[in-house]
C-alpha cells in the first residue's frame, strides 16, 4: 500500500485543536464524535496511511483529561440494527466497544440509552449493562424537537432527561452508528450544566466530509457514496461563506439543522455568536495531513466503485432499495468515474466466464493481478488468497502449499457435518490449515508470514460471497462483488 496520509501529523494536530476548543469554553467540552471511533476502515481506505484507530490514539494523548459516554438508541436495539462491516447487532457492538476502549486505557463513565419509549429489548439490555457494573442513563425523545425551541430547552424538554455526572474537561460522546442521539445527549448536558451555572461547550469531531477540500474532491465524493442510503450531499457551507468569505465543504444535514441548532445553543447559553457556521463547530484536521493527493484521489475512486457494487448486492439480497445504487451511479457518471478504473473487476468477470466458475481477482501492490476460482476442494476466496500468498512469498506455482492429504480429509469431514455434498473449504478453514502446516512446512510458513501484506489490496468477485466475505474483510482486503448468486460449479 502506498502511504498517502501522515497519521502522526494528523494525531498531533487534532490533539492540539481539541485542547484549543476546550479552552474556548472555560475548560469543559462535550465533543460528539461521528463515524467510527476505532476500526475506521473507510478512512483508512480513502486516506491510505490513516490508522483505523487514529481517533483512539488521539484520545489516549488526552486520556487524563477525557472521559467517554457511550450512546445507543433504543429504537436500534429494538429493531436489532446491525453494524454492517462486522455483522454485529448494536447492543453487542456497544459491549464490544466498551471492552476495547477500556483496553486502550480510556475511561468510559456511562452508557446512555436514548429514544426510550418502553421498548422491552432496551429494558433487557439496560439490566444486562447494570449487571456488568455499567452506569446507565435513560433518555426519552425530546419534546418539541426539532421546531419548538422553547419546549426543547425547558424542564419538560432537555430538563426531563437525567443529568449525566461527568468529572473530566473533555467528554467524548460516541455511539455504534449514526442516528444514536449523540448531539441530543450533548445538548441535554449543556442545558443541565448551564442551569447549574457551568458554561460548558459543544463541538463535533467528524472526519468526513473534509471541510478544506472542495465539494467535488474524490475524498468527499467517497463520503457521499458511503452515505448514499442516508441521501447525504456535500455542499458549500453557505453560513461560513457569508460569515468569513471562505468556501468550505459541509453536508446537507448539518446545513439543514444549523439554524435550529444555533437557536438551541443560544437559548441554552445566551451567546448568539458561539458558532457562525456548521463548519465552525468542527475540530477536524485530516485535510492537513494528506501527503499524496493523487494517491488519495485514486483510493477514493476505488472506494466509490466498491460502494456502488455493495449497493447493488444489498439490493439483490433485499436489504436496500435500488435507489441507493442509482444515486451512486449518478455520482459516478457526473464525475467521470468508470467501473473499468478498477482492473480487478474485468479480470474476475473474464476469468469466471472462461472457466465457468466463481472467480476472484486481487491486484498486488506491484500491479500484478492474481486470480482464483472455485474448485472441487476450495472456494474461490481460498484459491485466490493461497495464490496471492505464493506470489508475495516468491513461491513457485508448481509447489502446493496445502496438499490433498491435508485438504481432502477436512472437506470430507465438513460434508459429513453439514450434510452438504457440494461443500468446499472456505477461507477461514483453509487459513487454519495453513497456520497448522506452517509449523512443519517451510513453504507454508513463508506464505503464512505474508498474510498481513494482503491488507488494503483491491479485489473483486464474480459472484456474491457468503461466509468468506467476513474473513476477507478481517484481512482488510478491499473486496467488491457482482450482484450474482453462486449457481455455477
Amino acid at each position: 500500500m502506498k502511504i498517502c496520509f501522515d497519521s502522526e501529523k494528523y494525531e498531533e494536530l487534532q490533539s492540539q485543536k481539541i485542547l484549543e476548543r476546550v479552552q474556548k469554553f472555560n475548560g469543559k467540552l462535550y465533543m460528539e464524535i461521528g463515524g467510527k471511533l476505532f476500526d475506521d476502515l473507510h478512512a483508512s481506505r480513502v486516506l491510505p496511511g490513516f490508522r483505523p484507530d487514529s481517533k483512539v490514539k488521539i484520545l489516549q494523548k488526552l486520556s487524563d483529561k477525557t472521559e467517554i459516554i457511550m450512546v445507543v438508541s433504543c429504537i436500534d436495539i429494538e429493531r436489532k440494527r446491525i453494524r454492517a462491516d462486522y455483522d454485529i447487532a448494536y447492543d453487542s457492538e456497544v459491549i464490544r466497544q466498551l471492552e476495547k476502549l477500556r483496553g486502550f486505557g480510556l475511561y468510559v463513565s456511562s452508557v446512555v440509552l436514548t429514544m426510550y419509549n418502553g421498548q422491552k429489548s432496551a429494558d433487557v439490555f439496560s439490566k444486562k449493562l447494570k449487571s456488568m457494573g455499567e452506569t446507565v442513563y435513560i433518555h426519552r425523545p425530546t419534546l418539541g424537537y426539532p421546531d419548538n425551541v422553547d419546549l426543547i430547552v425547558s424542564e419538560v424538554g432537555y430538563g426531563a432527561n437525567p443529568y449525566i455526572k461527568t468529572t473530566r474537561p473533555i467528554v467524548v460522546v460516541t455511539a455504534p452508528g449514526s442516528g444514536s442521539g449523540k448531539m441530543a445527549t450533548c445538548l441535554s448536558q449543556l442545558y443541565h450544566e448551564n442551569a447549574r451555572g457551568l458554561k460548558s461547550g459543544y463541538a463535533k469531531y467528524e472526519t468526513f466530509p473534509i471541510w478544506n477540500l472542495p465539494v467535488d474532491h474524490p475524498v468527499n465524493l467517497a463520503y457521499e457514496a458511503a452515505t448514499a442510503d442516508l441521501k447525504d450531499k456535500n455542499m458549500i457551507d453557505t453560513y461560513h461563506l457569508k460569515a468569513y468569505g471562505q468556501r468550505v465543504t459541509n453536508y446537507n444535514r448539518d446545513l439543514e439543522s444549523f439554524a435550529i441548532l444555533k437557536s438551541i445553543l443560544y437559548k441554552i447559553t445566551g451567546n448568539n455568536k458561539l458558532y457562525l457556521s456548521p463548519t465552525d463547530m468542527g475540530v477536524n484536521m485530516a485535510g492537513y495531513a494528506i501527503t499524496d493527493m493523487d494517491g488519495v484521489k485514486q483510493a477514493s475512486y476505488n472506494e466509490i466503485i466498491r460502494r456502488y457494487y455493495k449497493a447493488l448486492c444489498d439490493n439483490k439480497l433485499g436489504n436496500q432499495p435500488i435507489s441507493t445504487a442509482e444515486t451512486i451511479k449518478k455520482l459516478m457518471r457526473k464525475h467521470g468515474i468508470n467501473i473499468n478504473d478498477r482492473g480487478v473487476i474485468d479480470a474476475a468477470n473474464s476469468k469466471s466466464k472462461q472457466v465457468k466458475a466463481a472467480c476472484i481477482a486481487i491486484e498486488l501492490n506491484n500491479g500484478k493481478i492474481i486470480c482464483g476460482k472455485t474448485t472441487e476442494l476450495l472456494s474461490c476466496s481460498s484459491s485466490v488468497v493461497l495464490n496471492s500468498l505464493k506470489e508475495l512469498a516468491g513461491i513457485e506455482d508448481r509447489i502446493l502449499l496445502l496438499g490433498s492429504h491435508v485438504l481432502e480429509p477436512m472437506l470430507e469431514l465438513k460434508k459429513q457435518l453439514t450434510d452438504n455434498k457440494n461443500a468446499v473449504l472456505d477461507l477461514a478453514e483453509v487459513l487454519s490449515a495453513l497456520a497448522i502446516c506452517s509449523s512443519t512446512d517451510k513453504f507454508a510458513k513463508l506464505a503464512f508470514s505474508k498474510l498481513e501484506d494482503l491488507a488494503y489490496l483491491e479485489a473483486h468477485s464474480s459472484h456474491m460471497l457468503q461466509s468468506d466475505l467476513k474473513t476477507l474483510k478481517r484481512l482488510k482486503i478491499n473486496i467488491s462483488s457482482e450482484p450474482e448468486y453462486i449457481t455455477i460449479q
